[in-house]
């Protein structure tokens, strides 16, 4: 069976304006990465939204839930920007039951030739075939249970969510 790839837009999809300087959304980049990752596995693809993670409303969650619901795949992977990715995968995890769904992203956008999107693609296509059903996000190589993940706004790096238990000394 193929695994569904929902597309919602982020710094993974953006593009640079060189007369302005402004990041933008045209076109996914997402059908190109998996070309250049010479993937094998099989993948239906969809644009549900593209736009920056910082604009998503609860609305537009709730879309991407409702997809994830209706999809007759049980393997999903999501393509989102990162500021706002743990609060989409915690909604998903109350809303949707039965599938693996894993949220990706880039910290950098794929164009600029740097980007961390094409590594974190590929990781989360290896991640969505041999985790148990439930809602992950992968960054960087590690995937995070859902209700266990968040944004380092000071490194820029996602962690598990540590609890704030004082030591008894």
């Amino acid at each position: 069976m193929s695994i569904r790839i929902f597309i919602t837009g982020g710094t993974f999809d953006k593009e640079y304006n060189e007369l302005d300087g402004q990041l933008f959304f045209k076109d996914s980049h997402l059908p190109e990465m998996l070309d250049l990752g010479r993937n094998l596995v099989p993948v239906e693809i969809r644009t549900l939204m593209m736009v920056d993670s910082l604009e998503m409303t609860d609305e537009d969650r709730d879309l991407i839930a409702e997809h994830c619901k209706k999809s007759k795949e049980d393997k999903i992977i999501i393509t989102h920007g990162t500021d706002t990715m743990a609060d989409t995968a915690q909604l998903l995890d109350k809303k949707v039951k039965g599938k693996t769904i894993v949220i990706t992203g880039a910290m950098i956008p794929y164009k600029f030739g740097s980007s961390d999107g094409l590594f974190n693609l590929g990781s989360a296509l290896a991640f969505v075939q041999t985790l148990k059903h439930g809602v992950y996000v992968a960054m960087n190589g590690r995937y995070f249970n859902a209700n266990n993940v968040r944004k380092n706004k000071e490194t820029g790096v996602f962690e598990e969510i540590t609890s704030s238990v004082p030591l008894k000394g």
